[in-house]
């Protein structure tokens, strides 16, 4: 079961999010702040980590910050209602999804399950694929850029490999919403919006005039044409 680290300053929301996951199998390391969570993160390794936005001294988006700054461990937000600035933030600064409070057990485990789930690989396709610049690498979950690996967040390569699966198809922001972060229901564009800015910078080179990520007003997203 995968390794979870939680940071949440609230001890009633900590202690019922943890003892929830414990009786579910899984693994978990909790911290009340974001310095603690961090020495965590090294010592821990975690799989995934649960970070509650709102923290006292280092907040939630300076601890996601940091912790993209060298890796690209799974980030799950837990926010408040109405936190609606900080929830763009913390997607902007890496995190690949978040969670309003409070939310149930079966919640919280469905999303850590969909953000680690792996990317079906349909049969037929090549391991890796050339794309312009790009080599995506479907076997081994990497992408490179002009001979350069690139550091992708986990939604970050999830929505690149769904979008390079159909080049030049446009999918609107529910449809990726749903294949991508699982989110069956009507959720919140702004995981897909901020995940494109995100990945913008990582893979064009001009990210304000973008080749491989294209926006089709009024419709959504698709990958080239190149």
């Amino acid at each position: 079961m995968p390794r979870v680290l939680l940071i949440e300053d609230d001890p009633s929301v900590r202690e019922g999010v943890e003892l929830g996951l414990r009786r579910r199998g899984h693994e978990v390391r909790t911290a009340a702040t974001g310095e603690a969570g961090l020495a965590a993160v090294g010592e821990f390794q975690p799989d995934l980590l649960l970070l509650d936005l709102m923290l006292p001294g280092m907040n939630g988006v300076q601890v996601c910050r940091q912790v993209r700054e060298t890796s690209q461990l799974p980030i799950i937000m837990l926010t408040a209602r109405g936190d609606d600035f900080d929830v763009v933030v913390g997607l902007e600064a890496g995190a690949d999804d978040y969670i309003v409070k409070p939310a149930r057990t079966e919640v919280i485990e469905a999303r850590i399950r969909a953000v680690l789930r792996r990317i079906e690989e349909p049969g037929g396709r090549p391991a890796v694929e050339f794309h312009g610049d790009l080599a995506v690498d479907r076997a081994g979950l990497g992408v490179a850029k002009s001979g350069q690996r690139l550091a992708l967040a986990p939604s970050e390569l999830k929505l690149l490999l769904f979008l390079t699966a159909a080049p030049e198809q446009v999918f609107s922001r529910q449809q990726l919403l749903e294949h991508v972060w699982e989110h069956s229901y009507h959720a919140d564009a702004r995981l897909v919006d901020a995940c494109v800015r995100r990945l913008r910078n990582k893979i064009e080179d001009v990210p304000g005039d973008p080749r491989y990520i294209q926006t089709l007003r009024g419709f959504g997203y698709r990958f080239g044409p190149l």
